[in-house]
């Protein structure tokens, strides 16, 4: 069979070396999803469903809103945890102001909100980048905490500002068991990963690229920036603000804003770095092994007997010396690595 790329006939099997590993990696990405359907509600333990697979799940959520501004935008941020924030106070505001609203609408509204105030904060993109971008969006998390903390209405009055999530109940039934909000948030982050990778291939994603390797190039051949720069912050920001809304409805169980403090914002930011910064499969990567660590590090410091104070900071030193690393070493990360292993297993054991 014939067809025709680049003006010249090819057969498909020219072509196979790039179908048959496509193909390869669809069927691996379905038997994995497969898996974590099927098996894993059934096999995992309670402990292991909500203190390790739901907040990989939401974090990895995070992380691929940030790495779409960050990574494809080329726009740094250290905001993500505000963003989380709006969209997890929205949806509680919501689903408490108007009766009957079903909750994933909730969470649609709550991201949408965070879009918003992604927009609004956007603005400085406009003229200004890099760290004074940063540093722009780093006032975002203290504008929006203290609004949290000093605004009675948006916490309902409540005197602790700790407030109870409510029930997370869909078409009847509800989910209020570990295996249950893990099935939810595996659906929801599934939906919005394949929504992002296809969004990356299509113009949308060609249109931040071009304006993050020369937004002054992109300019001169037509591309939009300030509608470009400001529809990333408002992707990037719905993505944050509906993994807020998991974070505090699937597992913290509350809505307060000191969850949404700085250092999240830091640890979303690592788990790019580390992962991969421009890559989907990097944001899962990264958020694995920012949540696996700190368990495995905890085993470490118990089984060797180490002092307190060397195992409260062990985490943090690990987590600098890893950074500097993948700056170093291999800037894209995990996923780059991960990508490395696969074509070195399609040769083995051929060298060439």
């Amino acid at each position: 069979m014939l067809y025709r790329e680049a003006g010249q006939f090819k057969t498909s099997y020219e072509a196979d070396g790039q179908i048959f590993p496509i193909l390869q990696d669809r069927i691996a990405l379905l038997a994995l999803l497969g898996v974590a359907v099927l098996l894993v509600p059934w096999l995992a333990s309670p402990y292991l469903l909500s203190a390790i697979l739901i907040p990989f799940l939401i974090f990895s959520l995070a992380a691929l809103g940030l790495n779409i501004l960050t990574g494809y935008a080329g726009q740094l941020s250290l905001g993500t945890a505000a963003f989380m924030a709006v969209g997890a106070f929205a949806s509680y505001n919501f689903i408490l102001r108007i009766p009957g609203l079903p909750v994933l609408a909730a969470f649609a509204l709550g991201g949408l909100s965070a879009a918003l105030v992604g927009v609004a904060f956007g603005l400085p993109s406009l003229r200004i980048r890099g760290f004074y971008l940063a540093a722009a969006t780093l006032a975002t998390q203290f504008f929006v905490v203290w609004c949290l903390t000093k605004i009675p209405y948006l916490t309902n009055y409540s005197s602790s500002g700790v407030i109870t999530a409510q029930p997370v109940i869909i078409f009847g039934y509800g989910f209020d068991t570990p295996g249950r909000k893990y099935l939810l948030v595996l659906a929801v982050v599934a939906v919005m990963a394949l929504l992002a990778k296809n969004m990356i291939r299509s113009n949308i994603g060609r249109s931040w690229m071009a304006v993050r390797d020369m937004d002054v190039a992109a300019e001169v051949i037509g591309f939009r920036l300030m509608r470009t720069k400001l529809l990333a912050f408002a992707i990037s920001s719905f993505y944050c603000g509906v993994a807020g809304a998991l974070y505090a409805y699937a597992y913290l169980g509350t809505v307060e804003p000191e969850a949404y403090n700085l250092d999240l914002s830091f640890r979303i930011l690592f788990m790019i770095i580390i992962g991969g910064v421009g890559s989907v499969l990097g944001s899962f990567l990264g958020a694995a092994f920012i949540v696996l660590l700190p368990v495995l590090l905890n085993r470490v410091a118990h089984s060797l007997a180490l002092p307190t104070s060397v195992a409260s900071n062990l985490e943090l030193m690990v987590f600098g010396a890893l950074i500097i690393f993948f700056l170093i070493v291999e800037p894209h990360g995990l996923a780059r690595l991960w990508q490395i292993g696969k074509e070195k297993l399609r040769l083995w054991p051929f060298p060439h």
